[in-house]
């Protein structure tokens, strides 16, 4: 049977994507979700998430602002000479010009930053996953996997590059380049997804949502562990539509889509047998013989 994680990225990114963060970790339809630290609408979800135990939430690390113009700086107020910003004092547009200019060191401390600002404000980070894939970057990917490490926390890490799905932005990065850092995850003890799905945001407005197609794919089915990236927001005041004036839809179908009973229904009658980051961290923390806090 696969272990299933539904996942919400991009949490903390506007409050239509906490709001439905909240609305769907409550009904059901998915079970993980990760916050964006840098980003406007940190303090909103990180009030909620130190309050309510329902919600599985991990820091969605981040070091692009890739929108036109609703951009973010770095939290732990670098400058030039860090390589993380752009010429308008901003996180980077795109991954490849994040890895072409940032220091490692720089990257990791931004890292750090962003952990211990979501800490601080009372969330039990269940995990560390990767904003547009940037931390699986081979310049600084054994430092993601150390991170881990050294605040107990699982990071999200697949078997091989290719099945990760937000590796389009990894160009150049082959699955012989990235062998080295599943066998430093495995040795530490960490899950290692079968696969990472994610949203399709190329789908067109008039065409139909295929996420039942996606999950019982042969492939998909015949996985032990599989994660699903999706970007669930919900409509309402006009922000995401401003904000991704081409693919909001896409954000807020997804939202319409988990929120149905039909939904909860698939997720139960098929071949899946769904988790959240918590239990993983738990399993992961008992393997290595800790359940200690890092901030104990």
């Amino acid at each position: 049977m696969t272990r299933l994680v539904v996942h919400a990225d991009d949490v903390g990114m506007c409050h239509g994507a906490n709001s439905a963060f909240v609305e769907l970790s409550h009904h059901g339809g998915i079970t993980s979700g990760s916050v964006m630290v840098p980003c406007p609408w940190f303090p909103e979800i990180a009030d909620l998430a130190s309050r309510d135990d329902c919600l599985d939430v991990g820091v969605h690390l981040t070091l692009n602002a890739e929108k036109e113009h609703y951009r973010w700086r770095p939290v732990s107020g670098v400058g030039k000479s860090s390589g993380l910003i752009d010429t308008d004092g901003y996180l980077w547009h795109r991954v490849a010009d994040t890895r072409a200019n940032a220091h490692p060191e720089a990257v990791e401390t931004e890292w750090r930053a962003q952990i211990d600002a979501a800490l601080d404000a009372g969330i039990d980070v269940t995990h560390f996953d990767a904003h547009m894939g940037s931390a699986l970057g081979p310049e600084w990917c054994d430092r993601y996997i150390k991170v881990g490490i050294d605040y107990d926390v699982p990071v999200l890490i697949t078997r091989t590059l290719s099945s990760y799905g937000p590796n389009n932005h990894l160009a150049g990065v082959d699955d012989a380049d990235f062998d080295r850092f599943v066998v430093q995850a495995h040795a530490a003890g960490m899950p290692l997804f079968d696969e990472v799905l994610e949203t399709d945001f190329s789908r067109s407005r008039d065409a139909p949502t295929s996420y039942e197609d996606m999950l019982t794919a042969p492939g998909v089915l015949a996985h032990d562990l599989v994660f699903c990236a999706f970007h669930p927001c919900a409509p309402g005041a006009g922000e995401i539509e401003v904000i991704e004036a081409d693919t909001w839809h896409v954000r807020t179908d997804e939202h319409a889509l988990f929120g149905t009973d039909e939904w909860l229904a698939f997720l139960d009658t098929q071949a899946f047998e769904l988790t959240t980051m918590k239990e993983l961290r738990a399993d992961y923390r008992a393997a290595r013989g800790s359940f200690s806090s890092f901030h104990e």
